[in-house]
């Protein structure tokens, strides 16, 4: 009973100033799209193309991130990340999927599982693994790119495995800092399900859908109206150009996704912007995994909370092999 009344008291229906404020901005453009202005037609048909493609991913992932929240509890996450093993990372990669967060909201909660026990490297494998393979992005992607989706997917979550394994050989020879002893997590219990409550339940899930639209939908909202304008306004041989499928074109799509600061399902509509101009799906993955392997704000985080050369060995593992994996993508017709 008090695990329920705990989160009843946690229970919020009132959304984000910010999302708010993007909400307006957003219904503002596409409103403004609708006039016969010759120059707003293109942004027209850009917005039009992109909620036809995507409106349902949108909402279903905010559905089973909001029952994920209500159902999953606290404890079950944080339990299995604190053993230097393979068998915890894939704890771990499994809890970025059930952990429905973007790449800013798992910032604070893995700084958290850390304190709790959470091993460095199970650390580093959630965060490169939340952003790209939790349900709300999933169902996002699919509705960008259909099946090829599961390929962006497939690839974050081993290259959170790989970063995962190298960060332990890393820790046992000495060249990051010590994870935390494991400590004893409380206990948690499956209450809501055995006990089930169609109101109590119900007002759950909403507040958890709520609670993620805070978190994510503004950034949505925003990357919507930047692949719009891009798609409206920018002309193709600009991305042929330098954003091309080559080398060189995958370094510079590195380089604007780190200081394009979207979070991950805003930079998602961008991505897919860059699949239509550039026509191969090596550059929009970089731009993808990029904005979560060089954001500056995630390597801070661990500078200050865990140590300054778990901070640096992130984006010096991880870069590679994105850029390997982009190479490799650009070779798929």
């Amino acid at each position: 009973m008090t695990h329920e009344c705990c989160h009843e008291e946690r229970e919020s229906f009132s959304f984000d100033r910010r999302l708010k404020i993007t909400v307006l901005l957003f219904t503002s453009i596409l409103l403004c799209s609708f006039l016969p202005i010759p120059i707003l037609q293109p942004l027209h048909e850009s917005l039009l193309s992109y909620l036809a493609k995507i409106w349902w991913a949108v909402l279903l992932g905010l559905l089973l991130g909001g029952v994920i929240d209500y159902f999953v509890p606290e404890g079950f996450v944080a339990k299995y990340l604190g053993q230097k093993s393979l068998k915890s990372l894939l704890y771990a990669v499994v809890s970025g999927f059930l952990l429905s967060t973007c790449s800013h909201g798992i910032l604070a909660l893995v700084i958290q599982l850390h304190k709790k026990g959470a091993s460095n490297a199970a650390i580093v494998a959630v965060l490169l693994a939340a952003p790209w393979a939790n349900l709300p992005i999933t169902f996002l992607l699919i509705g960008f790119f259909g099946w090829k989706s599961l390929l962006f997917i497939g690839a974050a979550m081993l290259i959170a495995m790989i970063t995962g394994l190298i960060f332990l050989a890393l820790e046992q020879f000495g060249l990051i800092e010590e994870s935390p002893i494991a400590v004893e997590l409380e206990d948690y219990s499956w209450d809501r399900i055995r006990h089930f409550d169609l109101k109590r339940s119900v007002r759950g899930v909403l507040s958890g859908i709520v609670s993620l639209s805070n978190m994510v939908l503004w950034w949505i909202l925003i990357g919507f109206l930047f692949a719009a304008f891009i798609g409206a306004y920018v002309p193709s041989h600009i991305f042929m150009t330098y954003f091309g499928p080559s080398f060189g074109g995958l370094l510079l799509t590195l380089l604007a996704a780190t200081f394009i600061e979207v979070c991950s399902e805003g930079s998602a509509p961008i991505a897919f912007e860059i699949f239509q101009q550039v026509g191969t799906l090596g550059n929009p993955f970089v731009f993808l995994m990029a904005g979560v392997v060089t954001d500056y704000t995630e390597i801070g985080l661990l500078w200050v909370n865990i140590g300054w050369r778990v901070a640096l060995f992130l984006p010096l593992v991880t870069v590679p092999q994105v850029l390997v994996v982009g190479y490799l993508l650009n070779q798929f017709p």
